[in-house]
């Protein structure tokens, strides 16, 4: 089961790429056909079920042009959270590393 809040942007995102597709003129078969994937696993995207593979989603976008989309999603700089995180680890000082004296050096 999903979080509520998870659910309903699965729902949303299913909605998204119906209206892509509508606003296409293609049919799911033609989609489902381009994508590569049954027209159950489409129909079940575009309705926002949860049990639709990752993979299915990406290949949908594919076919319809938007996989560029994508790449805003979970990108590393859009991560102020984590990146707070990650300085607040950082050592207050960083000291130079000193070269060791070999013994055998002339």
């Amino acid at each position: 089961m999903l979080p509520g809040e998870v659910a309903a942007r699965v729902q949303e995102l299913g909605y998204r790429l119906r209206l892509a597709r509508t606003r296409r003129g293609m049919s799911i078969a033609e989609l489902a056909a381009k994508a590569d994937i049954n027209r159950n696993t489409l129909n079940a995207l575009e309705l926002g079920k949860p049990g639709v593979a990752l993979g299915a989603y990406v290949t949908v976008l594919w076919a319809l042009g938007l996989d560029e989309t994508l790449d805003g999603a979970a990108h590393p700089d859009a991560d102020t959270h984590g990146k707070t995180l990650e300085a607040s680890r950082r050592p207050e000082r960083v000291r130079k590393i000193r070269k060791q004296k070999n013994e055998y050096d002339f």
